[in-house]
């Protein structure tokens, strides 16, 4: 895809897009959105449409294959030698390691092979306070033409020195999230407004969350429908007082947390099963 394609998004792109064609491509850039949103995809069409040969500021789009420039086609396919990513690891808690920012620092040290350096840094807000303060480094003194960008679920896990180094952009995605996940969501809001027993609300989370991460998409999901209830864009929330709706976002902000602090993923969406049902 291009960056075109976000079309939910379309001021955001505009703006962007407007500032690769100027050349005011910063070297560091915090994406956030929620975890139903394909961040790390949105992230590889923004650094396609920066390196794009044929649509600077766009990136080749639905082009035949061969038609596509070089650049778009190497990070298509993933052979970009100038391009790392790295991901969160782990099995119960999945965080960014510290030993994985060394290593993106010393490969960002490397001379490209193209024009510049690129790093995608996904979970970026579960790096420890360490690595963010190892990375900083690299943020304070890129080598020329270097772009980072770190994708994140919540700013606010990342360190006011690293926040005040990057340029900032939130992403809505649209039509570009995970409509699975969001049906999963979509059921059990329709649950808890149909005031379904808590049993039956069990049997929903069973089905359609069986991680940590599953939980976090869950929350996600949940969250977006219940601000659509208040901004009226769903007619369900015809069914709802007001106060009941912002109080199940506060409540999914709280559960949020308990998840951040590493609490049972299933105690934490039963607990808040119970406390919007009840």
């Amino acid at each position: 895809m291009s960056l075109s394609n976000w079309k939910s998004d379309k001021k955001l792109i505009e703006r962007m897009s407007k500032a690769i064609r100027s050349g005011s491509v910063s070297h560091a850039y915090i994406i956030e959105g929620d975890s139903c949103v394909d961040k790390e995809a949105f992230a590889l069409d923004f650094l396609k449409a920066i390196c794009c040969e044929k649509a600077p500021g766009e990136g080749c789009s639905d082009e035949a294959e061969e038609e596509k420039c070089l650049n778009c086609r190497r990070i298509d396919h993933g052979n970009c030698e100038d391009l790392y990513i790295v991901r969160a690891e782990g099995t119960t808690t999945k965080s960014v390691k510290d030993d994985a920012v060394l290593k993106l620092q010393e490969n960002l040290k490397k001379k490209p092979a193209g024009s510049r350096n690129m790093a995608v840094i996904c979970n970026a807000d579960t790096m420890t306070k360490r690595a963010q303060n190892r990375l900083l480094k690299t943020l304070e003194e890129p080598n020329p033409g270097t772009v980072i960008i770190l994708l994140s679920e919540n700013r606010e896990n990342l360190l006011d020195t690293i926040k005040s180094r990057c340029i900032f952009y939130r992403l809505s995605g649209g039509e570009n999230t995970d409509m699975e996940s969001l049906k999963d969501a979509n059921r059990l809001v329709d649950a808890l407004i149909e005031g379904e027993k808590f049993f039956e609300l069990k049997q929903l989370l069973a089905k359609s969350v069986k991680s940590r991460e599953d939980a976090f998409r869950m929350l996600d999901g949940m969250e977006r429908i219940y601000r659509n209830l208040l901004l009226e864009k769903d007619p369900r929330g015809r069914l709802l007082k007001k106060e009941n709706v912002f109080r199940a976002v506060q409540l999914i902000e709280e559960a949020r947390r308990d998840l951040i602090m590493n609490v049972n993923y299933n105690y934490v969406l039963k607990n808040l099963m119970l406390k919007i049902g009840g």
